[in-house]
């Protein structure tokens, strides 16, 4: 087996701990909250066929691991929550919104802590584990960005007056095509010479803080 081909397993494998874990979390702190609808949908578990999507679990990282992105990360089907069944409803929409998130700082910082067993790191395990730490690393910080339906956009929205909130919740339906355009656009401007990556100005810091916040915690 390639190193390549080592890379590839081990960012699949983290990738979908990481999806999968993630979605679950959004699932068991709506429960808390007095919200039950991912366990009436079965996606109160941890079987990540449950949380699977084939674009964005298999297709999408796939096609930025391969085409040399410096950002592989993928998602997967949103587990059901009705807001509404939310009580206290304000703060349970954000601490739903923000569990996902916390999951993947927590794995983050779980799987660093684990490399410890074996430093040397010549091991298929240390590589999903360093894997495991990038990509949920990568995950957290996409998802703290203030763009809805992701969970940054969720939080901001929860914190916002009621009148503000409406005015952005209407942002909602355009989000994912405005993340596709930044992700697109430096490619679009390469050809004509021009260096310009809005959404790394964006993800580099917030990644960067993530970063030496788990680094505190597994450091020794």
């Amino acid at each position: 087996m390639t190193d390549q081909h080592i890379t590839i397993f081990a960012t699949l494998i983290a990738l979908i701990i990481g999806v999968t874990l993630h979605e679950a979390a959004h699932g068991y702190v709506a429960r808390l909250f007095g919200d039950r609808t991912a366990e009436q949908y079965g996606r109160l578990t941890l079987n990540p066929i449950a949380h699977a999507d084939l674009f964005g679990t298999l297709i999408l990282p796939a096609i930025m691991f391969f085409s040399g992105s410096p950002l592989v990360f993928g998602y997967a089907k949103p587990v059901p929550v009705n807001e509404n069944n939310l009580h206290p409803n304000r703060l349970g929409k954000f601490c739903v919104s923000f569990a996902g998130i916390a999951m993947n700082i927590l794995l983050a910082i779980v799987a660093g802590l684990l490399t410890h067993i074996n430093p040397t790191g010549e091991t298929f395990g240390n590589d999903v584990l360093v894997a495991l730490m990038r990509i949920n690393l990568v995950l957290a910080t996409f998802n703290l960005l203030p763009i809805l339906p992701l969970d940054g956009g969720r939080m901001i929205n929860t914190l916002l007056p009621r009148h503000l909130a409406d005015v952005h919740s209407k942002s909602e339906p355009y989000g994912m095509l405005v993340i596709l355009g930044l992700l697109l656009l430096p490619t679009l401007l390469q050809p004509l010479g021009i260096d310009f990556n809005p959404l790394m100005m964006i993800f580099g810091p917030i990644y960067n803080i993530l970063a030496s916040f788990v680094l505190f915690f597994i450091v020794w």
